[in-house]
């Protein structure tokens, strides 16, 4: 899959605030995105360490499901080191470079990504889901595991598979706390670019059918915490023989 270099990356946090001011007018949230995209890709990074410092050994996966059959039909992979520091609304900046890498190395292009993390409920609208669809111009949104920025009110979120409540950051409606399984915590799912929130909760909901968390993100989540184990086993092995 061909994902034009977006650039030299932030080397500091007044460099990444100016690029997300830059590229948050190009977040198109109101879609109205794939209405039955046959290809999703669930793309998640996990990290050595805290996750916290940089020069830390991270890994990307990217997952392509087919919706028919939710069928896993690809896999991508790709590990780095972290350039940039943890600073809270920044996370794109650790996290794109190598998700890119591993979106590079996918024979197909998924009509949806969908991100482990934020898009539009972010404290300055511009999360990863968001800064991902603007750079790959593909239709993406953000479904997370904990809320970020703006809250639900619980009485309106119902026990049942598929009721929701919007998420309201400040009176906006930045997302929406979606409960895929009767009884379980729900998923937060925003907008990132190209896709409507309604359109976004139908295809979370349709790619989970058993679990909490869609077949996307489970997929992605296993094959990054792999990917990273046996990177860190090589290294580990590498200094054996040093």
């Amino acid at each position: 899959m061909r994902v034009d270099d977006p650039g030299p990356w932030p080397r500091d946090e007044a460099e990444a605030l100016a690029l997300q001011d830059r590229l948050r007018p190009l977040a198109d949230h109101r879609g109205p995105g794939p209405a039955a995209p046959r290809l999703v890709a669930g793309l998640d990074v996990a990290y050595a360490g805290d996750g916290r410092g940089t020069g830390d050994l991270v890994a990307a996966a990217v997952v392509v499901i087919d919706t028919a059959s939710l069928a896993v039909v690809e896999r991508a992979t790709a590990t780095a080191t972290t350039a940039f520091p943890y600073i809270p609304g920044l996370f794109a900046f650790r996290e794109l470079p190598v998700l890119l890498d591993a979106l590079r190395a996918l024979t197909r292009v998924p009509d949806l990504l969908l991100c482990d993390g934020h898009g539009l409920s972010h404290p300055r609208r511009f999360g990863l889901a968001c800064h991902l669809g603007v750079v790959t111009g593909l239709p993406t949104a953000g479904v997370a595991k904990t809320p970020f920025t703006g809250r639900h009110d619980p009485s309106a979120l119902g026990v049942e598979r598929g009721s929701g409540a919007d998420l309201l950051d400040d009176g906006e409606r930045v997302g929406r706390a979606l409960r895929t399984q009767s009884g379980v915590k729900p998923v937060y799912v925003s907008t990132g670019h190209r896709i409507d929130l309604d359109t976004a909760c139908a295809h979370v909901l349709a790619l989970a059918p058993h679990y909490r968390l869609p077949e996307t993100t489970r997929h992605a989540d296993r094959l990054s915490r792999d990917t990273l184990a046996a990177a860190l086993g090589a290294s580990a092995w590498d200094e054996r023989l040093r």
